[in-house]
């Protein structure tokens, strides 16, 4: 039996930290009646919410990773994922997107949209992810859904358009004027599960009729058949709108605009039917894989479970039951006793148990299909790899990954700290793709490198407690990059003569900065100087001097190698001697081409009352920031800035004095920019002085 797939969503729901992202979950799977009981994030009962499931998010009261679960809705399979609002984190964001279909992104009607929305909105763009708006939190004093909505047409670009209207706020928050019905809506019951339609209040019907009209006539621009009912005047069909609202949100010029409060239980049945009515099911959308057997060509997948068998692993978690590797189906199905193929290792892996997540619970299944999110056991693979039958070869296009730009040393207190530790990195590494972790050659120290201090206390914190790893932490280092400033020539002949055959090989050309990309490699060798089978020596020799810098040791970025002469010996040229003669060549150049280094420089947002904009802007400006913009909205402003990441260790409590502990910062990474002269000779000096210490 195939099922229906207009009847499946895949959703994924977003925000900026602390808008109440997980406590909208736990309401969506409570009136599904996935659970019975409803929890608190932050809870006095001590339980925390249903998707929290680590013990250190129910701790801190924050996400972490994103976590699966399912739900039916009237006549509709809803696959969610919940992602972490914390940007550290932003990886879960982004493999989520990278297999959903449609996403709410949740925003605060206080707040309105924070820095880390619009991070979380520019990946929902990148993906091509059609969103519905969800302001939450009405109850709270401040809130003004109207502002919200406006900063999305402001500070988004989203034509974004309220389907809705508060019937109070704040403490008096009732209920939501549908603007599509005309119908007060109520939600009475202990837990608002009883929806009650009245008549609009008498002093709200004219602001509802004017705002009706102006959505109409915004809607009307997706659908003919709306257009003339409008011009026609009369009633109109509800179905006529919601089919027009649809229509705009899948080609994401339309973003339709719902409300309530998740918290006190108003609202959230109503996003349900709108993520019915408004969000695509997955023949919607359009995914596109690379053919690997011609030569990567693009070609769409095509949903039909007859087809041969397509599927992401987008995350993998070491759970109670052991790895699980969670995928999306895009064409094709899989049962239990299936042998599949992962297309990158050429590995063949029979399927042994199918599971339905359900946050840290599961569901055995016999089999899926096209469209659906399941876990698998025992599958060895990394995050984003692509499984199929064997009739095909594919691969699902890539996701973005960010580059780590702070690292942490760690030392092991014990034998078998040392023992677990490499447990721990070995699964943490494999799970998490911005999360790096290697061995400094010159100090035998471990180093753990991601994208934030969060990020990296985490992942401590989850060595010590289920590994038992009880390791030191050494202060956080900037992940620095150094790079040439102009063209340099270089020719460096490598001869070493010791008994029996030597080594011989030289190697000439040039080498000069890159504008976007790290390292690229040209071979512009004619009349076989250089024989063939010794280019590719070339090339690893090279790109073994990218991995430290003379300057500050770290890894160099941002050079193109061109090799255009050289020589060989018919006795002594060896695959050694070339990459040797490679890495002389590359040193001598390197001091010519001017080296400097680059610092990361991190997008900072900072948020707190007016009265301290002048203290937030100056402790901005003596860390080297450089102000972008700042926005007041009545007695709060935004401060945004960039700021060298080697200057915003221990910023949280400098921020917390200067405030009265009543501003908060969020930063991003933005890019990376050349250091000023003086912090570049103290690090040249420091890097000088430990090696001579080592």
């Amino acid at each position: 039996m195939n099922k229906d797939l207009s009847k499946v969503r895949n959703i994924g729901i977003s925000a900026h930290i602390d808008s109440g992202k997980t406590t909208l979950t736990e309401r969506i799977l409570f009136y599904t009646k996935r659970i019975h009981a409803i929890h608190e994030v932050r809870g006095k009962d001590g339980v925390g919410a249903k998707m929290d499931s680590m013990e250190l998010e129910k701790e801190r009261g924050i996400t972490i990773q994103s976590a699966a679960t399912y739900c039916s809705w009237k006549n509709i399979s809803i696959n969610i994922i919940d992602t972490p609002g914390h940007v550290d984190f932003t990886v879960e964001v982004e493999r989520a997107l990278r297999v959903l279909d449609g996403a709410i992104l949740v925003l605060c009607s206080v707040g309105g949209v924070q820095s880390q929305s619009i991070t979380v909105n520019r990946q929902m763009t990148r993906y091509n992810v059609p969103r519905i708006a969800f302001i939450n939190k009405c109850d709270r004093t401040g809130a003004n859904p109207e502002k919200v909505t406006r900063q999305l047409r402001e500070k988004l670009d989203l034509n974004a358009h309220m389907l809705q209207m508060p019937i109070g706020l704040e403490s008096d928050l009732k209920g939501m004027v549908d603007l599509i019905s005309m119908k007060a809506i109520y939600f009475e019951g202990p837990n608002g599960e009883e929806i009650i339609a009245k008549e609009i209040p008498a002093d709200m019907q004219a602001m509802a009729q004017e705002k009706r009209e102006a959505l109409l006539e915004e809607v009307s621009m997706f659908s003919e058949e709306l257009m003339e009912a409008v011009l026609e005047g009369g009633d109109i069909d509800e179905q006529v709108i919601y089919d027009a609202i649809r229509k705009g949100t899948l080609s994401l010029q339309f973003t339709p605009v719902m409300m309530g409060s998740a918290y006190k239980n108003k609202g959230v049945q109503l996003l349900l039917d709108a993520v019915e009515r408004y969000l695509p099911c997955p023949t919607d959308v359009t995914n596109m894989a690379l053919d690997l057997k011609d030569n990567e060509k693009e070609f769409e997948v095509s949903n039909n479970p007859d087809d041969p068998l397509i599927m992401l692993a987008f995350k993998l978690e070491d759970g109670r039951y052991g790895q699980l590797t969670y995928i999306r189906t895009y064409q094709g199905k899989l049962a239990k006793g299936d042998t599949v193929y992962n297309n990158r290792t050429g590995k063949k892996t029979k399927i042994g148990r199918l599971c339905r997540m359900h946050a840290n619970e599961m569901e055995e299944i016999e089999s899926c299909g096209s469209g659906d999110i399941v876990a698998l056991f025992g599958v060895d693979c990394a995050s984003g790899d692509t499984f199929t039958s064997e009739e095909i070869s594919c691969s699902m296009t890539s996701m973005h990954i960010p580059e780590p730009v702070i690292s942490l040393a760690i030392i092991p207190k014990d034998n078998k700290a040392q023992i677990n530790m490499s447990k721990a990195l070995n699964r943490f590494t494999k799970e998490d793709p911005t999360f790096k972790s290697y061995v400094d050659h010159e100090t035998g120290e471990t180093i753990i490198s991601g994208m934030g201090e969060l990020h990296l206390e985490v992942y401590v914190e989850r060595m010590k407690r289920e590994y038992n790893a009880l390791v030191e932490v050494g202060a956080p280092q900037v992940a620095y990059r150094e790079t040439i400033s102009q063209r340099a020539e270089f020719n460096y002949t490598h001869k070493k003569q010791t008994g029996g055959s030597g080594q011989y090989g030289r190697v000439a050309g040039y080498m000069e900065p890159m504008e976007e990309g790290e390292f690229e490699f040209v071979d512009s060798i004619v009349g076989g100087v250089i024989p063939r089978e010794f280019i590719s020596s070339c090339e690893k020799g090279f790109r073994k001097s990218l991995e430290k810098g003379s300057l500050c040791g770290a890894t160099i970025t941002g050079v193109r190698c061109v090799i255009n002469d050289g020589a060989y010996h018919t006795v002594d040229s060896s695959d050694i001697a070339f990459q040797l003669a490679a890495i002389g060549a590359f040193k001598e150049g390197y001091l010519k081409a001017k080296p400097i280094i680059l610092e990361p420089i991190m997008k900072v947002a900072v948020e707190g009352p007016t009265e301290f904009q002048g203290a937030v802007m100056g402790s901005i400006n003596q860390r080297r920031g450089m102000i972008i913009g700042t926005t007041e909205e009545g007695s709060y402003s935004v401060v945004e800035a960039e700021v060298p990441l080697s200057e915003m260790f221990g910023y949280s409590t400098v921020l917390r004095s200067l405030t009265q502990g009543k501003a908060e910062f969020t930063m991003e990474f933005a890019t990376f920019k050349p250091v000023p002269k003086g912090v570049g000779e103290q690090l040249v000096k420091a890097y000088q002085a430990e090696r001579k210490n080592a």
